[in-house]
């Protein structure tokens, strides 16, 4: 992995205001992603995480602080960082084939790359037996390939996941992770995820960003070291690896130690 900086977050705080005053959601988070990394946004319920990440993606505005791609300032959205939503997002009307062309032809690519690209994308995500069906006949899980087909054909220079799997079965869940690493094993893209789950934390990411609990700060950036060098492709070979008992159990007593009183169970 190239040690290149491609994402800046510098001191970002959020603020949301409220009847009755204000609701600080975040507060001082810096840290930074390097070019064909995936890098994690993990952290108790509520700390801020998909808050942060849609200042990333410039639907939110910061508060304080800064944030910059390719060291070019973010000032809104812009197709150089595409999102990837929890919620299923493809249009029931288009095909996926069209879904997944729809991006490209609102950019102006001319129809024959964007049916080229669409086609390539569609494969890489294993549907290429469903490419003239249209979403109310795909599962869940084919649904978010869809969108991670549809994202990755316009050409972003980091891909934002919003919990992408939080709404599938665990079975299928695992198979979507999997999937994810041969993605970025084949196409070398920069991903920034959001999860609440530790597993799929540890399985996907090359780093983890840890966030504190409300207001989200950065509480500490842990670097899967025992993973380094390793082609893991399935959460057997994962859970077998010496080190991973370790990292599994320090983000559980980070986790435990940002649970407020309420959130204990007496």
């Amino acid at each position: 992995m190239q040690t290149d900086t491609i994402l800046t977050v510098q001191n970002v705080g959020k603020t949301f205001p409220t009847r009755g005053g204000a609701v600080e959601a975040l507060r001082d988070v810096s840290f930074s992603v390097t070019r064909n990394e995936l890098c994690v946004l993990l952290g108790p319920s509520g700390c801020g995480k998909s808050t942060l990440l849609n200042i990333v993606a410039g639907l939110e505005a910061p508060s304080t602080g800064h944030l910059s791609l390719e060291g070019q300032p973010i000032h809104g959205p812009a197709r150089e960082r595409g999102m990837v939503f929890q919620s299923y997002t493809s249009f029931p009307w288009l095909t996926v084939l069209q879904n997944v062309e729809y991006g490209m032809k609102l950019n102006g690519v001319p129809k024959g790359e964007r049916r080229e690209r669409a086609l390539h994308y569609i494969e890489l995500v294993h549907l290429g037996k469903f490419r003239d069906a249209y979403p109310k006949t795909l599962s869940g899980g084919m649904k978010q390939r869809v969108a991670i087909a549809r994202t990755l054909a316009n050409a972003p220079e980091i891909l934002l996941m919003d919990e992408p799997y939080g709404a599938l079965d665990a079975e299928t869940r695992w198979h979507m992770q999997e999937m994810l690493l041969e993605i970025v094993r084949t196409t070398h893209t920069t991903i920034l995820l959001v999860t609440h789950d530790i597993q799929e934390a540890i399985f996907l990411a090359d780093r983890i960003v840890f966030l504190s609990a409300h207001p989200g700060q950065l509480k500490t950036i842990l670097d899967l070291g025992f993973k380094t060098g390793r082609q893991i492709r399935s959460k057997e070979e994962l859970v077998q690896l010496e080190g991973y008992p370790e990292c599994e159990r320090e983000i559980m007593r980070l986790m435990r130690g940002e649970a407020s009183p309420d959130d204990t169970i007496h």
